[in-house]
């Protein structure tokens, strides 16, 4: 497949202003710690949340989705919609307390929280584990979707892939910090989402799919339908992983970058850059909002259509007879379906594709960056370095991460392997992430058993083939394991000192009953603290009643199902109406 000088003129045009962005504000980026990694926090809300919404969209997103859409149909998408319930947590409980903490990073929360050699520690042991390994997966994952991009769509090696992906992304970044990524994220969003519409309209309209009607009737596309599963009794076998262990388990048991239970990772960084907590939690919704109500059906209607197109794994190595027989997987199907386009579309989704790759590695490498710098180069290795200084290790560090994870990206199979394995690694600890703002007792020591723990679950179910256990079964037993051992810690080992809790809940002010004896020996009243917390869950209900009615709305429409999407629209614009009513209730400093 070659790609028109139109095509390229698309692309280079694209580069070339992502450059353009990071070294017209590299000067300001460069000035200091905060301006390079949190753009000197005076970001408005509405830049945030599309950065965020612009990471999350990457390039291996539209591949995990297809590769699930084809295993398990529409409704194996509840695996990541589940996490809207996370998202709408953190944006009425967790944005303004992130943003009230005062951190510079979400590791830097460790030794705000904590007292104690085990707390230093525990801040050094999760910027290793967060800031480097976890992210470093995540950025080889991302780097693997533009590796079979590459394969089918330019007929790239995955080293030239590697290569000529990461260089700019890897320039820009080192250059504009923080405000460059945010910057150019913007740009990168609206060319991803015109992109995706677009191709997906063609696609659709292909000769071997033959519009969305035909599309919609296909012996090979009806089974693959539904978005809600089935609750009949011969369907409980499906049932199970696809949508009860999701939806009752998943969303606050498991960790998963950019869905993280309490926040965290680059949302957090996202949250800490706002102006104010109403602006950070504006910010979250906003993504939230965008990232399951407006982009999931166009990724969803093209893997569809590959059913038609590419039926097996065959076909696809059949029309792809270079590409290595290891990266032949579901996911490739995405890809695949879009070497139909034309000149000038073509030219225009693969430049939304690299915008999507770009956004994703800018974020979490200058996030990554952030840990490396603030958590272990200034906390551990150099405590007198100057802003000048951390600023150059944290380029320094950009340049590394995204070495690292281009080398491992050639060694993966494909998106979903890697989500799932990001899943059982964090099996059980999403709980702990959401009570340590709200129970004293959580300690470090609690907090370091859950990441051990179930990293060596993980670990074990990886090398036993799950010790013949399905996959939700893995899960639950994870998050039943790791959940018993670090409850156990928190009343095994000494609890942190009183003055260090005191200081905390001073700055943070999280309320409830958790908190009750050290509000109290600081003169607070806990209760007075979170009286808003039934408006802020009664938001979290509202919030998750929107979007999901929106997206649901959206497909019984795409279907032609007038009843079902005149009933979940009704839902969503009374949730919306609800929403409003609430937001003015929720206590921002």
């Amino acid at each position: 497949m070659h790609l028109s000088t139109l095509d390229w003129l698309i692309m280079g045009g694209f580069f070339a202003v992502s450059l353009l962005i990071g070294l017209s504000v590299s000067r300001r980026s460069g000035k200091d710690f905060r301006a390079f990694f949190l753009g000197d926090q005076s970001m408005p809300w509405w830049l945030l949340g599309i950065s965020m919404v612009a990471t999350t969209f990457s390039t291996d997103t539209p591949n995990l989705v297809t590769d699930i859409v084809r295993g398990n149909g529409a409704d194996g998408n509840w695996t990541w919609w589940a996490f809207l319930l996370t998202g709408m947590l953190t944006v009425f409980l967790y944005a303004r307390l992130w943003r009230r903490s005062g951190v510079l990073t979400d590791v830097e929360f460790y030794e705000i929280r904590y007292s104690g050699k085990i707390a230093a520690f525990l801040r050094g042991f999760r910027a290793v584990y967060l800031g480097i390994v976890f992210n470093i997966i995540i950025m080889a994952s991302v780097t693997l979707a533009a590796i079979k991009i590459g394969s089918v769509m330019m007929g790239w090696t995955p080293l030239q892939t590697v290569v000529i992906a990461a260089t700019i992304t890897m320039i820009y970044s080192a250059l504009g910090g923080f405000r460059g990524v945010v910057l150019t994220d913007m740009i990168q969003f609206a060319m991803a989402m015109v992109g995706s519409i677009w191709a997906t309209i063609y696609v659709l309209n292909l000769p071997e799919v033959g519009g969305l009607g035909q599309l919609l009737q296909h012996e090979n596309v009806r089974p693959a339908l539904n978005f809600l599963p089935s609750f009949s009794s011969g369907s409980m076998e499906d049932l199970v992983p696809v949508f009860l262990i999701p939806i009752a388990l998943q969303w606050w048991a498991a960790y998963y970058p950019g869905a993280e239970p309490g926040g965290g990772g680059y949302l957090a960084q996202r949250m800490l850059s706002a102006r104010t907590e109403r602006e950070a939690a504006g910010a979250t919704l906003l993504f939230n909002i965008l990232h399951y109500a407006l982009r999931p059906w166009p990724w969803i209607l093209v893997a569809l259509a590959s059913l038609v197109v590419f039926p097996d794994l065959a076909s696809i190595a059949e029309r792809f007879p270079h590409v290595p027989e290891q990266v032949v997987r579901n996911d490739l199907a995405y890809p695949a379906m879009l070497t139909y386009l034309p000149a000038g579309l073509l030219g225009l989704v693969v430049t939304s594709l690299a915008a999507a790759y770009m956004s994703t590695m800018s974020s979490q490498v200058n996030w990554g960056s952030s840990i490396v710098v603030n958590d272990l180069y200034h906390r551990f290795v150099n405590p007198t370095a100057t802003e000048g200084e951390q600023v150059w290790a944290g380029r320094l560090a950009t340049v590394v991460l995204m070495i690292v994870a281009c080398t491992l990206a050639l060694f993966l199979e494909n998106a979903l392997q890697v989500f799932n394995i990001i899943l059982q690694i964090g099996a059980g600890t999403g709980l702990i992430f959401i009570l340590r703002w709200f129970w004293w007792r959580i300690n470090a020591e609690a907090e370091l058993t859950a990441m051990i723990v179930s990293f060596i679950v993980a670990m074990v179910f990886t090398f036993t083939d799950g010790m013949g256990m399905p996959g939700w079964g893995q899960l639950l037993a994870g998050v039943l394991i790791t959940t018993c051992c670090w409850v156990a810690a928190a009343y095994l080992f000494p609890s942190t000192d009183t003055e260090t809790l005191q200081s905390f809940y001073r700055k943070i002010r999280p309320g409830g009953k958790g908190w009750t004896h050290i509000a109290a020996s600081v003169g607070s009243d806990a209760s007075e603290d979170g009286s808003d917390f039934p408006q802020a869950v009664l938001g979290m209900v509202f919030g998750a009643g929107m979007i999901y009615g929106t997206l649901f709305t959206t497909g019984y429409v795409l279907y032609g199902q007038t009843t079902p999407a005149l009933i979940t629209g009704v839902l969503a614009l009374g949730c919306a109406v609800g929403l409003r009513r609430v937001w003015p209730n929720i206590r921002f400093a």
